[in-house]
């Protein structure tokens, strides 16, 4: 007897950045994140093509990175603003975690597949990969910046209003969540939203269309599903929102009153109408602390604190009630809480940050406390914090300080793993 063909679920990975996205949908060397890659994960994902592009830097080392895990087959390193969507093989999964920007429309185009955003807004990248594409993918699995929700601070809502509409037109509905990696057991307390799209024809579209709007929300989705939620309040009602048919209308006018205070942390969208609420994680696991990754082996001196700088490091940890001068010689009072210091090793770290690297005192870098004294986080511990095996982006040629660049650029691969597991058994269901 012939055995099954096993089905591959086709992905295009852009922004890749060091390849997050990746290790959460294929895993490293067929091992999963979630068993700290001593599992099998089994996955069904084979991303065909991937493309990494740093605008502000000569040197592409994040995609140096990339190519050196993953080889160059199917990968590019090109401005994707420029990229031939020819070039782009056809595939059922687009993924990326794309920059949160301006997004408003300039444009329509007469007898046009779709709109003109503003230049270089890379949304509108993606946008041109779903309009231009003969068989465009059937499902979007994306990330950003929670403020997404609520950008920009004049017309809060209206850019993800615009993505939402945007999608609309190309028939795809919409489920989303805000998902603190922490709060279902992982090491960082790191907010992102969480985008899955689905097109007209497929099971996922249909599931959502037919199923009531908070039953999808709360329970039924692959969100849901793969991270469970309760009400935030149980007396919280559905906030609904029919968007304009004009898409340069909701780039213009949107929320312009601010009366509407924004989308909820947890929604969808079904044929232009948005229905959101206010969420929160219904998870009882076991948590990942920040001690839990500490390495245990020996680490360099150059990651110690040294005496001389230790006052300066607990005057930027601290809080602050001070006049102080700007650039023109005016005087104003600034003040700022302060910050546990050192970082405790008994509860989920701080979210990392791109400035992670080097060893100038800094607020927000990450300092704890060893028996050989206090001393800052090494690559590897950063890459644990978002789920990396260990030495993914060592590489000659990257320093220590590019690496911690990565990381606060990246995500918490975990999160990716437990959805796209669900995305999975619906996909091939």
């Amino acid at each position: 007897m012939s055995k099954t063909k096993i089905n591959k679920i086709r992905t295009c990975e852009l922004f890749g950045g060091v390849g997050g996205f990746r290790l959460g949908l294929e895993g490293w060397n067929g091992k999963s994140s979630t068993s700290g890659y001593k599992e099998d994960l089994n996955s069904k994902y084979e991303v065909v093509f991937s493309n990494q592009w740093e605008p502000s830097t000569k040197v592409q080392h994040a995609s140096m990175v990339y190519e050196n895990r993953w080889g160059k087959d199917g990968h590019t390193n090109i401005d994707i603003t420029t990229l031939d969507t020819d070039l782009i093989p056809d595939h059922d999964l687009l993924v990326g975690g794309f920059p949160c920007q301006d997004y408003s429309v300039a444009t329509t185009l007469k007898n046009s597949k779709g709109l003109i955003g503003k230049k270089g807004v890379l949304w509108w990248s993606i946008h041109k990969i779903l309009t231009d594409k003969k068989n465009p993918p059937k499902y979007l699995f994306l990330e950003n910046v929670d403020r997404l929700l609520i950008s920009p601070s004049k017309q809060r809502g209206r850019d993800f209003a615009i993505i939402l509409k945007s999608l609309d037109e190309l028939d795809y509905v919409v489920e989303w969540r805000i998902v603190n990696a922490a709060e279902y057991g992982f090491p960082q307390r790191r907010k992102r939203i969480f985008i899955l799209a689905y097109k007209k024809g497929t099971t996922l579209y249909k599931e959502l269309v037919k199923d009531e709007p908070l039953e999808y929300i709360l329970n039924t989705g692959v969100l849901a599903e793969s991270l469970p939620v309760a009400l935030k309040e149980k007396s919280d009602n559905l906030s609904v929102v029919k968007l304009s048919d004009d898409i340069v209308d909701i780039s213009n006018n949107f929320n312009k009153d601010m009366k509407f205070a924004g989308f909820q942390n947890a929604g969808i969208m079904v044929k232009g109408k948005v229905y959101s609420i206010k969420t929160k994680s219904n998870y009882d696991g076991d948590y990942t602390l920040l001690g839990d990754i500490i390495q245990k082996d020996k680490v360099g001196d150059e990651y110690y604190i040294d005496k001389d700088s230790i006052e300066k490091w607990e005057y930027l940890k601290g809080a602050k009630k001070e006049i102080r001068k700007n650039s023109d010689g005016f005087e104003y009072h600034y003040s700022e809480g302060g910050m546990i210091f050192p970082d405790p090793l008994d509860k989920p770290s701080r979210t990392i940050i791109t400035g992670e690297g080097g060893k100038s005192p800094s607020r927000f870098k990450h300092v704890i406390n060893t028996k050989k004294g206090q001393r800052r986080l090494t690559p590897i511990e950063l890459e644990r914090l978002n789920m990396f095996p260990d030495n993914h982006t060592y590489l000659e040629g990257v320093n220590d300080t590019k690496r911690a660049f990565f990381m606060g650029n990246a995500l918490v691969v975990g999160v990716i793993e437990r959805i796209s597991k669900q995305l999975t058994e619906k996909i091939l269901s």
